[in-house]
């Protein structure tokens, strides 16, 4: 059954960067008298990322504009069709995030989504989810888990660091009940954190990256399934062009 998470509406900075096992372990190390683990403990983020039809989202994402916005189902762990899951419409505006979501059943959920009829529920937060269905008429393009421990700090708990491991995804079975099985998108040794804060990281933060030469990168999960797929589709291509 999967767990919930109740946070509706989120502002903040974020940065990430690739790991390796290594600095990993150095780094929890080196944070331990600052954060504390969330309760959660290690749990598993289920995604289904909606786009157009020919990845217009993802594509204008990857070009790195002022403003971005996606939309997503999320669950906490696989679900059945009574669980709870959030609809999650997440916009981008020079660095600053600035996340939205409701829960629902994944039942009423992917009615909603998937064909179109509305639930009973009516809120500000609906209607911008409307209007980001009426305007780019996404359909569900890309399924996305993976494995993550969050932490967050002792002195300000608005300051989160996540670590996601066993990146994986899939393009077919696109729905949140048919379990968290994929294709892996990064090795084994590697983890993605993700450091959100209202404003400004911490010193002591910001000095613990620079001692253990940690520097931040350029990633999106789904950004990274949709050009190993547009690769994979241009060998395929290119093979077929050959023969």
């Amino acid at each position: 059954m999967a767990s919930t998470k109740t946070n509706y509406v989120f502002e903040r900075v974020e940065k990430k960067y690739l790991l390796t096992k290594e600095k990993y372990q150095a780094l929890l190390k080196a944070i331990e008298p600052y954060m504390a683990q969330d309760e959660y403990g290690m749990h598993t983020i289920c995604n289904i990322y909606y786009d157009t039809p020919t990845y217009d989202l993802i594509r204008t994402s990857i070009e790195k504009p002022k403003y971005k916005e996606k939309l997503r189902l999320r669950s906490y762990g696989r679900p059945n069709k009574k669980d709870t899951v959030f609809i999650e419409i997440k916009k981008k505006y020079k660095g600053v995030v600035f996340k939205r979501r409701v829960s629902l059943t994944l039942e009423e959920a992917e009615r909603y989504l998937n064909s179109g009829i509305k639930p009973k529920k009516e809120n500000q937060i609906f209607k911008e989810i409307d209007y980001f269905m009426a305007f780019y008429k996404p359909i569900p393009k890309v399924y996305l888990a993976y494995d993550r421990i969050a932490y967050f700090g002792k002195a300000d708990s608005n300051i989160r660091i996540t670590f996601d491991h066993h990146i994986r995804s899939r393009q077919g079975d696109l729905s949140l009940g048919k379990g968290d099985y994929g294709d892996f998108l990064l090795d084994n040794n590697e983890y993605l954190m993700e450091i959100k804060v209202p404003l400004a990281m911490p010193l002591w933060l910001v000095h613990t990256l620079s001692e253990l030469e940690i520097y931040p990168t350029s990633f999106s999960k789904y950004g990274n399934v949709y050009k190993q797929s547009l690769l994979e589709m241009r060998r395929e291509q290119r093979c077929l062009q050959a023969y």
